[in-house]
């Protein structure tokens, strides 16, 4: 199905576009389609909302848009680049300067303070140790937590261990931040300050991609893409 293609605007820059996108998987004589012909835009500073039961797609596609696996067929340009043409090198290095990625279960180090778990990224990127600092303390309290640098994740609540997760996230610049259930662990009161956190992220010009399966979160994006077996069903603003 066409997708609403909200970046064909001239003076919108596409920062993904995806066309006729396939990922099958074998299993032996058999083969699953999990997604079968995407097409996709999504422009710079945009809001979107991916839905759909489980087994849907909706997993897969942010696998493939947030470049941890490849498509089978189809192409995915990433702002300008086409990741087909990537080699593994290169597409680790957009993983670590293009995307942030933000998680359901957290993913944070344990025995690790926030501060140490935000400068994480930095560290793979080959930071100094003074810049990691002044770039991981600025991330905590853009995200609320300045008084809570020095602690580790079991001495604070779900809903700052997901903002320590969005610092993260946030430390090493990117383009797009992509969200997989990001109040999935969380109760409803402080779901809805994480998603106020992602509503002023987006104010101030990020790129937001969320995946739920909840109405209540997709109600914050601009728009909503819906899967169901494999194709998008409709693509429509919020």
């Amino acid at each position: 199905m066409q997708s609403a293609q909200l970046a064909d605007q001239t003076d919108i820059t596409p920062v993904i576009r995806l066309e006729g996108l396939q990922r099958r998987y074998v299993m032996g004589a058999e083969f699953i389609d999990a997604l079968r012909c995407i097409d996709l835009t999504v422009a710079a500073n945009d809001y979107l909302a991916i839905m759909g039961q489980s087994g849907s797609g909706k997993s897969t596609l942010m696998n493939i848009i947030g470049c941890l696996d490849r498509p089978t067929a189809g192409e995915y340009w990433l702002s300008d680049e086409r990741v087909s043409k990537m080699n593994d090198r290169r597409l680790a290095r957009a993983r670590k300067q293009a995307i942030g990625f933000v998680f359901q279960t957290f993913n944070l180090l344990p025995r690790m303070t926030a501060l140490a778990n935000v400068e994480v990224p930095l560290i793979y990127a080959g930071v100094k140790r003074k810049e990691r600092y002044e770039r991981a303390r600025a991330a905590l309290e853009t995200v609320g937590l300045a008084d809570r640098m020095l602690h580790r994740p079991s001495e604070m609540s779900g809903g700052q261990r997901q903002r320590v997760a969005v610092a993260r996230a946030l430390v090493t610049g990117p383009s797009i931040l992509l969200a997989d259930e990001p109040t999935g662990n969380l109760d409803s009161n402080t779901g809805n300050e994480i998603m106020k956190l992602f509503d002023s992220l987006h104010e101030t010009g990020n790129t937001l991609i969320v995946v739920t399966h909840e109405k209540h979160v997709a109600d914050h994006a601009q728009r909503v893409v819906r899967l169901s077996d494999g194709d998008i069903v409709s693509d429509t603003e919020s």
